[in-house]
């Protein structure tokens, strides 16, 4: 089977800086199954395959070090959308989970 024929979906990630951050110019790099690719803040979708379990990782880089990773194990049955909140200090770590949803309260 040629890789161009595999059934893909699309995951959307929106990448959160925190309002107050102990770091400037810091743009987050997302990894989808050990594959680095440059972001940008907000909302991006990144492609992957549709029957597998991808590993989905962000982290930033202060041309120093590494720091605010987080990895998540997205199987084909989740929902498609993850939310990524960097850490205010750059030597914490950060969180990707899916969005919160609003609860209709009856």
């Amino acid at each position: 089977m040629n890789t161009d024929d595999r059934a893909t979906r699309r995951v959307d990630l929106t990448l959160h800086k925190p309002w107050f951050a102990l770091y400037w110019g810091i743009k987050p790099t997302v990894v989808v199954d050990g594959r680095g690719h440059p972001a940008q803040w907000g909302v991006g979708t990144w492609q992957a395959p549709a029957d597998q379990t991808v590993t989905l990782g962000v982290f930033l880089f202060n041309r120093m070090w590494r720091f605010g990773r987080a990895e998540l194990a997205v199987e084909p049955h989740q929902a498609p959308a993850l939310v990524y909140r960097a850490p205010a200090l750059p030597f914490l770590p950060g969180s990707i989970r899916a969005p919160q949803t609003k609860r209709s309260q009856a």
